[in-house]
């Protein structure tokens, strides 16, 4: 607990004492205005049993049946000893604590003593009698049941949505590192195939130079053996990461964008895909990155979209690519940024941050459509910096 914190138990028991301080002051200035003709010892006894059962509304909460019980001897002392219903704060607020804190069989049993002591201290055994029990001892014990009824009920919806947000806060951490598996295995293919590139050149030009400088050909033999020890430690890691062997299909890229907008076409899903400014030459690992980019914003458009149609648009600047779909959004209250695992959009920004880019999305005037923009740099140093960054 921090030091600007309260403890809470000890904010209860002061509670309790200025409870339990204020019943005893009404009770006994109550019973001090009270009409004391006759004896005097019987009323100096009711006093002294009124202050104790006042401060036994301090006790704890496991006490509760003993207070009320004694509350209600008092009553029917205080009834019988200076005549007239004797009814005092006290008995009021045991009757709550007996509700609030006890449960079942004691609770029943504390219950109906107190009724019982009622019945007896009734001025009009007829029909008020119901409804002095009722204001005096069922009423207030009811009160009691529900405040630490609601209390729990409201405690469980609160240890509910903790679970809720651990789960999405998990859910979100899984995708990611699902998101970087995936990466890593498109790095993975795309370094492989320049690894394979440098191979392939060495060989070649060892086998032209046959015959020349023995350090040349002495060097491309180095280069190339070099290269094919580089292409086992990749596989190696990659086995290492995955647990499985990297797929040696070739990644795909943004060329490959209608093939996913002819699945939405099979689907009967209007699709578009746009392109402007000059086409640039994409690193291999970025251009697979958008590829998977786009993939999952198709995925979302398809899962969250009405269905009308899905724009794709693939623009070239002089320093950045921006890639962003528009679709229709179905009918419904639009889900709050900070709401739901938002696994989707939490991919799209990861992968854009590993190229030094951004992602923004949100719904579009009108609130008919949804729009989701990717930008990331083209300039060489821009994407040296996000490596080094990572």
């Amino acid at each position: 607990m921090s030091p600007g914190q309260r403890d809470p138990r000890a904010s209860l028991i002061r509670q309790s004492i200025l409870v339990a301080g204020a019943c005893m002051i009404i009770d006994v200035l109550a019973l001090v205005a009270h009409d004391r003709d006759g004896p005097r010892a019987p009323w100096i006894a009711v006093l002294v049993a009124l202050a104790v059962a006042d401060a036994a509304l301090a006790t704890p909460a496991r006490w509760s049946g003993g207070v009320a019980v004694f509350a209600s001897a008092v009553t029917l002392g205080g009834t019988f000893l200076l005549g007239g219903h004797f009814v005092y704060a006290g008995m009021l607020i045991a009757a709550y604590r007996a509700g609030a804190w006890l449960r079942g069989a004691q609770a029943g049993g504390v219950l109906a003593a107190m009724l019982v002591a009622q019945a007896l201290c009734a001025r009009h055994p007829g029909w008020e009698l119901p409804l002095e029990a009722l204001r005096d001892v069922l009423l207030p014990w009811m009160v009691g049941r529900y405040t630490t009824t609601r209390r729990a009920y409201l405690d469980d919806l609160e240890r509910r949505a903790d679970l809720q947000r651990l789960d999405a806060r998990a859910a979100v951490e899984r995708a990611v590192a699902q998101d970087r598996s995936a990466i890593a295995r498109d790095l993975h293919d795309v370094i492989a195939h320049h690894v394979s590139a440098i191979n392939v050149h060495a060989g070649a030009a060892r086998l032209s130079l046959a015959g020349a400088a023995g350090d040349a050909a002495g060097s491309l033999q180095a280069v190339e053996t070099a290269s094919r020890a580089a292409m086992a430690d990749l596989r190696h890691l990659l086995d290492v990461l995955h647990g499985e062997h990297p797929d040696a299909v070739r990644q795909p890229g943004l060329d490959n964008l209608d093939e996913l907008l002819d699945g939405l076409r099979a689907a009967d899903v209007p699709a578009r895909l746009s392109t402007s400014g000059t086409p640039q030459p994409v690193p291999d690992s970025l251009n697979v990155a958008l590829y998977r980019i786009a993939q999952e914003m198709l995925t979302n458009a398809m899962r969250h979209g009405d269905g009308t149609g899905v724009e794709v648009m693939v623009s070239y600047g002089s320093e950045a690519l921006e890639l962003s779909t528009v679709n229709g959004l179905a009918a419904g209250p639009v889900q709050a940024a900070g709401e739901g695992p938002r696994r989707g959009l939490a991919g799209i920004r990861n992968r854009a941050r590993l190229f030094a880019g951004s992602a923004s999305s949100g719904p579009g005037p009108g609130g008919r459509t949804w729009h989701t923009t990717v930008r990331v740099p083209l300039a060489a140093d821009a994407l040296l910096g996000s490596d080094a960054g990572r």
